[in-house]
């Protein structure tokens, strides 16, 4: 059987990554101003120099039904199945949409398409996507791939810290209080992934060189069984010299793979710049043999 493995933008896989897994990605519409472009068309310092410009951000549309239908169905033509993975039904219609046009398109062509809700976001999806390739490359039977991703998604640990929260605040994540506290005092809120939904976490302080080490020490702290395959660090508008800190930090610890991706149009739009998550499975190792 030939399965195809699907995800939304929202995974943040650059482009040697998609072709490495080999995932087959559909974008989110993103709409700057009057203009809309796909996210991979559009990149985040596009975005947030047009909110520095207008004071405006940018917003997402999420795919709908009918570009779901033509999307499963193109790939069907050279496959027998696909796993499709969505951003967080919590924080996307996109989610519900994908199931709705996933059901039309089995009734049609007999042809299985399996869409997981990632309850994630970014490169959390990512890793999700990383370990279900693996288990289609070792052949396994489609539900019981389906079923072992299932038991590992509690365990996909998404959280980052913001430099900034007005990008939240403009998209309504965020109180007016809030905002003018975590300005006033230098603040560099966590955010958690919980159950599929953003949470407040740990609250750092100073510049990226300070508060980067410090939340993900907290991180690796608070989450402490990671798997050490895998672990993205995903960005925006972060300076080198502080990636290099936290790559070598990720390392010590004993990932064996640290990957460095930049948060794409989607995700951007709402965290804003200065942002950085570290995302792995804190479920322990996993290995397939």
């Amino acid at each position: 059987m030939k399965i195809i493995l699907s995800a939304e933008s929202t995974v943040d896989l650059s482009k040697h990554l998609q072709k490495e897994f080999d995932v087959h990605i559909v974008p989110f519409t993103v709409v700057i101003g009057e203009e809309e472009k796909k996210d991979g068309e559009v990149k985040g310092e596009d975005l947030f120099a047009y909110t520095e410009k207008t004071g405006k951000l940018a917003h997402t549309s999420a795919i709908n039904v009918g570009q779901y239908l033509d999307y499963f169905t193109d790939l069907l033509k050279d496959a027998d199945a696909i796993i499709h993975f969505s951003l967080s039904s919590k924080i996307t219609s996109a989610t519900g949409n994908a199931i709705t046009a996933a059901k039309e398109v089995e009734e049609k062509t007999g042809k299985r398409v399996i869409v997981i809700d990632s309850l994630s976001l970014s490169t959390g999806i990512a890793i999700q996507v990383v370990y279900c390739r693996k288990l289609i490359d070792k052949g396994l039977p489609i539900d019981e791939i389906v079923s072992k991703v299932l038991e590992r998604r509690p365990y996909a640990q998404a959280s980052f810290a913001l430099e900034r929260v007005d990008y939240l605040y403009k998209g309504g994540r965020c109180s007016a209080a809030a905002k003018f506290f975590a300005g006033a005092l230098g603040i560099k809120p966590q955010i958690l992934v919980k159950d599929g939904a953003m949470v407040s976490g740990k609250k750092f302080m100073g510049k990226a060189v300070r508060w980067v080490p410090a939340y993900i020490d907290a991180t690796l702290k608070q989450f402490d069984n990671w798997d050490p395959e895998i672990c993205f660090l995903t960005y925006t508008a972060i300076p080198e010299e502080v990636l290099q800190v936290a790559e070598k930090k990720l390392y010590e610890v004993g990932f064996k793979r640290v990957e460095r991706t930049i948060a794409g149009a989607t995700i951007s739009c709402h965290c804003g710049p200065g942002t950085l998550g570290i995302l792995y499975y804190n479920d322990g190792p996993h290995p397939l043999d």
